[in-house]
Formats: structure tokens, C-alpha cells, sequence
């Protein structure tokens, strides 16, 4: 399949899945368990499109990295068990590591609570040229802080600032954030791997079933579970107040990985071809000197 070819089939894969414009958005539209056209028998040809597009992917990148005008910002967000680090790990799994450095984003340190809350995710922002990928983000500020606001108390911001206005001013100063990135170059595309209550509970099951993935379950994750409605309500409206044409959110099915991992590949192709990427051009004085070069390389005995 030609590159050209890919990158629409790509385009019209994740465009069901993004959101440019939240004022109407409704979280219950969007399916958990959604795999488009696609059925479980068709895993194996699903496994053969990711790889084709990872290829694409390193193509692309390569090209990005080479040309250095654009960086790329791509945000992670999800319910726990969703799948971010199993698509972060598949999709790019072609890339160049040269060319791409993964930031994951904890509870905030002592340090970090001393600074405003985009303070620690502008330290890992992508320079030109490179991808960044955020797992989790400065969104939790909007998330988790908003859930239990009683992290809110920990940040030190002055009690005159801590209004019922506080979290429409922070989707307010995202959204000029992202702005401010995209003209400067900063290309950003947010995920949000929506997961089910149901096959949540079945992917802690099994990581509590599983030697291998002990490390990987906290009570702390099961706790949350009481707070499923919260979330869904934080989650719908930080994409209806920050999802743009600019910085898009895509509410990627999360109940199926293989599906998961496929959108998500389709959205950065998508994302990456819309950049216009290219190999710069040689200029004519730079095509004498590797002329010389070469009659020089060649003449040796």
C-alpha cells in the first residue's frame, strides 16, 4: 500500500474518534466496547495494519526529526487498566528513540507543588524535530485534583484564587497553553482510552492473578472505582471545554487493546502527514561539496 494511500485510510480510521469542537460533547455517545467495522475475528488483519503502520510511522518520524521545524506533543489520558502504557509501547514501537522521549507524570513532588500546575509537564515539552508523549499530564489537574479536592489544598494557591470559577479558569489557561504551543510550532494530540467500568474490573482481576503483573496493581486503583460517575463527569467536561481544531482530543475504544492500539496508530500517521513532511532539499553548493567529497573518497587507495 502506497504511503499516500495509508495516510487517508488512516485519516478516515481515528476521524470517528476525534473531537475538534466539546460544546456538545457527550461522553455516553462513545462506546467503550466500539470496534468500528472491524470484529474480533479480524484481530490477525488488525495486527497486520499496525505493523504496517508502525513502518509508516518510523517513516514519518525520521522525516520530522530530519526537516526540525515541527515538535510533537502526544497526551495520554485514562481510567487505570485502560491500556496507555501498552499503546504507548506498541504503536511506537518503530520509532526512533533518538527522536522521542516518553514522560509519565505521578502525584506531584514537594518541589513540584511549589510551582503553578504546568510547571513540571513544560520541563518535558518535544524540542523541534522530536515527538514527546505525556502519560498523564497537566489534565489531572482538572481530573484527580478535581475529584478530590482535597489535593487542591496541598498546592499552596492563595485562598482568594480557590473559587467555584477555579476549574473553568484552569480549562481556560490549558486551552491558552495549547494555543500557545501550536504557534510555536508544538503539534498537540490528546488520547483518552475510554475504558469500561466492567472490563476495568476484569483487567485488575487478572493482574491480581498474575505473578507478572503484581507490580503493576495498587489498592489505590480499586478504591477509585467508587468514584467511576466523578470521573466520567470531570472527563466529559475537560473535553468539552479543551477539545479544539488545533489540539483535538480523541476518545479512543478502550475495552478492545488491539482496537485501541490501531486508532491510536492512525491518529499520529494522521496527525504526522498533515505536517507536509519532508527531507530538506540540497542546495546546489551543498551538492558540489559532496560531489568533491565523494572524488575524494573514491580516488583513495
Amino acid at each position: 500500500m502506497k504511503t499516500k494511500e495509508l495516510v487517508r485510510l488512516a485519516h478516515s480510521f481515528a476521524d470517528p474518534y476525534c473531537v475538534t469542537n466539546g460544546r456538545k460533547f457527550r461522553l455516553k455517545d462513545m462506546k467503550p466496547g466500539d470496534t468500528g467495522s472491524l470484529r474480533a475475528k479480524d484481530k490477525d488483519k488488525a495486527k497486520q495494519a499496525l505493523e504496517l503502520g508502525i513502518q509508516t510511522l518510523a517513516d514519518l518520524q525520521d522525516k520530522l526529526y530530519a526537516q526540525d521545524n515541527w515538535g510533537v506533543l502526544l497526551i495520554f489520558q485514562a481510567m487505570d487498566a485502560a491500556g496507555k502504557d501498552s499503546a504507548i509501547k506498541h504503536v511506537m514501537s518503530g520509532i526512533n528513540p533518538q527522536g522521542c522521549e516518553v514522560a509519565s507524570f505521578k502525584a506531584p513532588s514537594a518541589e513540584e507543588l511549589d510551582h503553578d500546575f504546568l510547571w513540571r509537564c513544560q520541563r518535558h515539552l518535544p524540542e523541534r524535530g522530536r515527538i514527546g508523549i505525556f502519560n498523564r499530564s497537566y489534565y489531572e489537574e482538572v481530573l484527580v485534583v478535581r475529584v478530590h479536592e482535597g489535593l487542591l489544598a496541598k498546592q499552596k494557591i492563595p485562598k482568594r484564587l480557590v473559587d467555584k470559577r477555579i476549574w473553568k479558569n484552569r480549562f481556560e489557561d490549558i486551552a491558552a497553553f495549547e494555543r500557545y504551543l501550536h504557534r510555536n510550532g508544538i503539534l498537540v494530540r490528546k488520547f483518552f482510552l475510554h475504558v469500561s467500568h466492567k472490563e476495568q474490573k476484569k483487567r485488575f482481576l487478572e493482574r491480581l492473578e498474575r505473578p507478572d503483573k503484581h507490580w503493576k496493581f495498587s489498592a489505590t486503583d480499586a478504591r477509585e472505582r467508587q468514584y467511576w460517575k466523578d470521573y466520567m463527569a470531570a472527563y466529559e467536561d475537560m473535553i468539552r471545554h479543551t477539545a479544539t481544531k488545533d489540539s483535538p482530543w480523541y476518545v479512543v475504544p478502550a475495552d478492545s487493546k488491539w482496537f485501541t492500539r490501531i486508532v491510536v496508530a492512525a491518529a499520529v500517521i494522521d496527525a504526522l502527514a498533515s505536517l507536509k513532511l519532508r527531507y530538506p532539499e540540497v542546495g546546489r553548493e551543498k551538492m558540489k561539496e559532496l560531489a568533491a567529497a565523494k572524488r575524494e573518497l573514491l580516488a583513495e587507495k
